[in-house]
């Protein structure tokens, strides 16, 4: 067999078997015989390659194409939970409080999927379902503050398992109003708007 040949040939080999290393992001050993100090992006006679993970999708609806999971609150004073997206389904569990937060984990027709803090819940009517936000207090005597500051003004307080309606939310705080009153609470003590949700 012609040298040359064999050697072009081997190049190649290794030519696509560094291209297939670098697609799956793993680390090759550096070639016998390199010595010295190693280059940039080399470690201890290793070639370190970083690939870097795009930014994961943000789950829709395939109903409203709205995101998934999403907060709503119930419409009236009760709604059926059901164990199927339908009438026929039998019920589960019954939400008795006005207003209250529900997270939409999934669809299907005119049903929802929904589920309190707690976890518990099943499929509703959309119907009885609003876009209105609102939150519960999780955090008991949880002082509703003037601003948004730890430093400021305490204008009233609020029972644990309160039922707020959610107004603008900044990283750390948001502005609740319930019972007549009306003031900023930091969002660790609410259940109804994700961590880094932020609403004007």
């Amino acid at each position: 067999m012609n040298t040359t040949a064999s050697r072009d040939c081997r190049h190649a080999v290794g030519r696509m078997l560094l291209a297939g290393a670098i697609m799956l992001g793993i680390a090759l050993p550096a070639t016998a015989g390199s010595g010295g100090n190693a280059p940039p992006g080399m470690a201890n006679g290793t070639a370190v390659i970083r690939v870097q993970a795009a930014p994961a999708q943000q789950q829709r609806g395939p109903v409203t194409n709205l995101p998934l999971p999403r907060y709503v609150s119930l419409k009236g004073s009760e709604g059926n939970a059901r164990r199927g997206p339908s009438l026929s389904h039998r019920i589960d569990w019954v939400f008795r409080h006005a207003g209250m937060p529900l997270r939409v984990v999934a669809e299907f027709g005119h049903w929802r999927r929904v589920e309190d803090k707690d976890g518990a819940g099943g499929w509703v009517h959309y119907a009885l379902l609003s876009g209105v936000r609102t939150a519960v207090v999780t955090e008991d005597m949880v002082a509703l503050r003037s601003r948004p500051h730890q430093d400021a003004d305490i204008v009233a307080r609020a029972e644990s398992g309160a039922i707020v309606r959610l107004g603008e939310c900044k990283p750390d705080w948001c502005r609740i109003t319930g019972g007549g009153q009306r003031g900023w609470v930091m969002k660790t003590s609410l259940w109804g708007v994700d961590p880094d949700e932020i609403r004007e």
